[in-house]
């Protein structure tokens, strides 16, 4: 089980602010996941991983392919009270859920 968080590599954000957003991709996510795969990620360790998406229409993409591939995904768009425009869409979270079968949506991309 895995949880991993896409993050516009676009936007070049400080890293207090990106971990801030990646914080809630992170938790939106699980919110909206299934209780017993919570759990189950929980028991095993709540492995995280960030991920770069060159700009927000590739986020966009791996968001559809995520959905289409039956797992929970969490949008964020931020309130702009720092250092981006109000509405600014920085970073999806995905999952937890089984690594296969995240891997097969995102398994191409790089870490953060």
């Amino acid at each position: 089980m895995k949880q991993v968080i896409l993050v516009r590599h676009d936007l070049k954000l400080p890293k207090g602010k990106m971990a801030a957003q990646v914080a809630h991709a992170s938790v939106g996510a699980m919110i909206k996941s299934h209780k017993d795969d919570v759990s189950r990620w929980h028991s095993e360790g709540q492995k995280k991983i960030v991920l770069k998406v060159e700009d927000e229409e590739e986020l966009l993409r791996y968001k559809q392919h995520a959905e289409d591939a039956g797992l929970v995904t969490s949008l964020i768009t931020d309130a702009g009270h720092t250092v981006v425009e109000p509405g600014t869409v920085t970073c999806l979270g995905i999952g937890p859920d089984k690594e296969e079968k995240i891997d097969k949506v995102t398994g191409k991309l790089k870490m953060v």
